[in-house]
């Protein structure tokens, strides 16, 4: 997504718009035409989401992990990021102690904050303009009180004119987005498959690697005999 990890952001303001914008952007720059199986974890759920809404041509099946779009409930750490003058000062801080603070709630297995991934948050803090993007997306998608209603209901009623073979997956001991979401992701998407991981957090591409490859290809096999 333009503007997180190494890449750099859009001219324009963050927004979930934007972002999908600017990943289709990447596939017209790769020369790539034809419709994708998009895979989004926590915001980049729903950034796919947003694709297919915004183009849906171009999405052929969708695989939400642990994504942002079906709650309120989100993490402390990023409601106060929504908080003016509070959030900037939080993020120009950034150090080995709070970047491994940071990753530790990712995950339910300690040994996954590795110094090589504490390392890349550093680096990534450090970036000119890393705030500033973190800060326009948590102000344009919640508040202190959590996750808008707004663009949710908004992105969830298009997408349910769009509907696509989607997989939800989620870990069940989730610090960011809590797994109950999982219930009304169930609700909103009816068609959908859905999967939970046990003692797992907010990345179980990552935790539970082996078996999410697994449910991930027999879904897209499904979805290309379909």
């Amino acid at each position: 997504m333009p503007g997180f990890g190494l890449s750099e952001r859009m001219p324009g303001p963050v927004s979930l718009p934007e972002l999908a914008v600017g990943v289709l952007a990447t596939l017209d720059a790769l020369d790539e035409p034809r419709p994708v199986h998009v895979m989004g974890n926590s915001l980049g759920g729903a950034v796919a989401l947003q694709m297919l809404t915004h183009a849906p041509g171009r999405v052929a099946s969708l695989t939400l992990v642990n994504s942002a779009g079906f709650g309120k409930e989100v993490a402390i750490a990023l409601r106060l990021l929504a908080v003016p003058g509070l959030g900037r000062r939080l993020l120009s801080g950034v150090d080995r102690t709070a970047a491994r603070r940071t990753e530790r709630a990712l995950f339910v297995d300690g040994s996954f904050v590795t110094e090589e991934r504490v390392d890349l948050a550093v680096r990534l803090a450090r970036r000119p303009g890393h705030a500033e993007v973190f800060l326009e997306a948590a102000r344009e998608l919640g508040t202190f009180r959590g996750v808008r209603a707004g663009w949710r209901s908004r992105l969830l009623a298009d997408v349910a004119r769009h509907p696509r073979p989607t997989l939800v997956l989620w870990g069940d001991r989730d610090l960011i987005l809590p797994a109950h979401h999982l219930h009304a992701a169930r609700e909103l998407l009816p068609h959908a498959q859905s999967h939970v991981f046990a003692d797992t957090g907010h990345m179980p591409q990552i935790e539970r690697a082996d078996r999410f490859a697994d449910l991930v290809r027999g879904f897209l096999e499904s979805a290309v005999r379909h």
